[in-house]
């Protein structure tokens, strides 16, 4: 155990400098939990510094991401190429990739962004499910790997973590392991104060294996591992630790939960360790033994290359087959041709059809609302315990949980998820949502009930505000289709968009089909010409969704009062602001502009003179009344119009 207790406080002391010299960070748990990292990352973890991105590695989530420097000690400490003892010093400093908390992308290791707490361990369900989704296919020679989390108090506290671990239990992930620094501190103090669950029962009940450990005793760590691997359930292994061990006047108490020891405490602490090494020293028998549990597998990845095969490769890498939007190109060829009239919730379904028999790595899913999202198709299969070679998720009643278990779907690989909800509902899913756009993660989100056109259901089922908050979120796509023509072309640039998340927002009421043509993608452009006048324009309206339906209609009435209008649709503001400002005048023009949506008319100053949208919460009616009740109908875009042409 002596090699242990060095190597465990080698990461306690690169941590601990780190946080003094950035004046900034969180030591009490990478102090308290480095003894439970030792032994994981020395002696289970399955990983290849030299091949970071290896298929079949463990994934490791630290659910806890405040405790980043743990992660980050581990990692250079292990031999990642990419971490260096000057990124170590550089913690938390405007430019290093070593970042308050861990950040995707930044450092080959990290296998998600993780911070805002409950949403490490959400995301890592969606892990643990991927890789048995992939084995279901691959078999046991190709993928066959274990899901590790660490999280402490806060994760379990946050009601997400609760719904995606409900989930892994009923679908009995066994290879899913989850590691609980429990501390019983929070930052305002003691956990006894804000809870008293028994978190033990409370997991057994969700269908978890569960072990109690002292998380300092490196022999009961090793021996709850090997007990959590032969489990036939996910497994909570309880770690009691003591918060900033070794601090001799901080630890076991929220002082050093989110502030650093400083160098009177720190000093202490090399005292009371028994520490003899200076700032940022990391012993040379320490470093050797590190590096060796991270050489401890080249052997084993050698061999694994030697199965694999471009099948696989092109698999787990999602490469969409060749060929793989004929389908689509079918549909929108059928909408044109033969006038679809239908909700384009109805259109996201027969697109889905398509594309769920040509996409092997879609797999799909609704918060228990299947029938009307219209997630299902006739090539679903639904994934059950024991039995995972399907593509579809029943994920209950639980948005929260079915957004963070998609990324991490996302993040594992050889799995492109899609999920549906009301559009509304999807305030469950923003935290989850803004870290796939955070971590550009190919995820999408079938959103549907997109207006007051839900009706009777009223103001609660009625989105207003939506569509303006996704559309000020970096990095992610929102589309709001007018027609058949439009949901397929928003599918085409979601599943060929590898680093945004995308929303479809998708109506109830049918919708006629207004493109006439689909050779080209013009949602591509964001925003285009739908119906152009005859003559100069008087008016550009632009709209998105069912109200470019009414815009057409408002056209016709208004060339019968002499006045030319043009129609833009905008069914993707984010990809019409990308275009170069040449196209945007062509497409806007330089008559007065009018927007129209049914929602806040937020954010349309950018592209529009008046604004006809809502900026209130609707109403209950009949989805006709609500619409007429809130002006947003033909006449009122005429009336408007001859308003500003005068």
């Amino acid at each position: 155990m002596t090699n242990l207790k060095l190597m465990a406080n080698t990461l306690r002391f690169l941590s601990v400098d780190a946080i003094n010299k950035a004046n900034s960070g969180h030591p009490g748990m990478p102090l308290g939990m480095a003894d439970v990292a030792t032994v994981l990352f020395s002696k289970f973890l399955k990983f290849n510094p030299k091949a970071p991105r290896w298929f079949d590695r463990d994934r490791f989530v630290l659910s806890a991401g405040h405790g980043s420097m743990l992660l980050y000690s581990l990692l250079y400490l292990t031999g990642y190429e990419d971490i260096t003892l000057e990124d170590i010093q550089n913690f938390r400093q405007l430019g290093a990739k070593t970042a308050g908390h861990p950040e995707y992308g930044h450092l080959s290791g990290i296998d998600m962004t993780t911070g805002p707490l409950g949403q490490g361990i959400s995301s890592a369900v969606g892990m643990a499910l991927a890789e048995r989704i992939v084995n279901a296919k691959f078999t046991d020679k190709l993928c066959n790997h274990y899901t590790y989390v660490i999280a402490g108090d806060g994760c379990l506290m946050e009601g997400i973590s609760g719904e995606a671990a409900e989930l892994a239990g009923h679908l009995k992930l066994n290879k899913l392991i989850l590691l609980w620094d429990n501390n019983n501190i929070t930052i305002d103090g003691s956990v006894d104060d804000a809870s008293t669950t028994n978190q033990l029962k409370r997991f057994e009940a969700m269908g978890w294996n569960t072990i109690a450990i002292d998380g300092h005793d490196y022999e009961a760590i090793e021996k709850a591992l090997l007990a959590a691997q032969k489990s036939d359930k996910p497994t909570l292994i309880s770690c009691k630790t003591t918060i900033g061990f070794g601090a001799p006047n901080k630890c076991g108490t929220s002082k050093c939960h989110g502030s650093p020891l400083g160098d009177e405490e720190t000093a202490l602490m090399r005292q009371n360790l028994g520490w003899s090494y200076g700032l940022f020293e990391v012993p040379e028998q320490s470093l050797k033994l590190w590096r060796q549990a991270g050489q401890r597998h080249e052997n084993a990845y050698q061999d694994w290359l030697e199965l694999k095969t471009k099948e696989f490769d092109d698999y787990v890498n999602d490469v969409l087959p060749l060929g793989w939007n004929k389908g689509l190109e079918g549909l929108k060829e059928k909408a044109v041709a033969e006038g679809l009239n239908i909700a384009s919730r109805k259109s996201s379904q027969m697109c889905l059809e398509e594309i769920v028999k040509a996409v092997p790595q879609i797999v799909g899913g609704s918060a228990d609302l299947a029938a009307s999202n219209l997630t299902l198709t006739s090539s679903s299969k639904t994934i059950v315990a024991n039995d995972y070679n399907g593509n579809n998720i029943k994920y209950g009643i639980r948005e929260h949980a079915m957004g963070a278990i998609m990324n991490g779907l996302a993040l594992h690989g050889g799995v492109i998820p899609f999920g549906g909800t009301f559009f509304v509902f999807s305030d469950y899913m923003r935290p989850s949502m803004r870290l796939a756009a955070l971590m550009g993660l190919r995820v999408i989100y079938v959103l549907t009930h997109d207006s007051i056109g839900v009706g009777e259901d009223g103001p609660t089922h009625q989105p207003i505000e939506h569509l303006a908050s996704y559309r000020a979120m970096p990095n992610i796509l929102t589309f709001r289709p007018c027609d058949t023509v439009e949901t397929a072309e928003s599918y085409e640039i979601a599943l060929t968009c590898q680093k945004s998340p995308s929303i479809l927002v998708l109506s109830r009421q049918n919708l006629p089909t207004l493109r006439k043509s689909f050779d080209q993608n013009l949602t591509l452009k964001g925003g285009y010409v739908i119906s152009d006048c005859e003559k100069a324009r008087d008016v550009t309206l632009i709209a998105t969704g069912s109200e470019v339906m009414l815009a057409v209609k408002a056209q016709e009435a208004l060339k019968q009062k002499g006045i030319q209008a043009a129609v833009v649709s905008m069914p993707c503001t984010e990809l019409f602001d990308k275009q170069d400002k040449a196209y945007q005048q062509k497409v806007l023009g330089n008559a007065p502009r009018i927007s129209i949506e049914a929602a806040s008319t937020f954010g349309w100053h950018k592209y529009a003179d008046e604004m006809i949208g809502i900026d209130s919460f609707g109403a209950s009616g009949k989805a006709g009344d609500v619409y007429n009740y809130f002006g947003i109908s033909v006449d009122e875009i005429v009336k408007r119009v001859e308003k500003v042409v005068k």
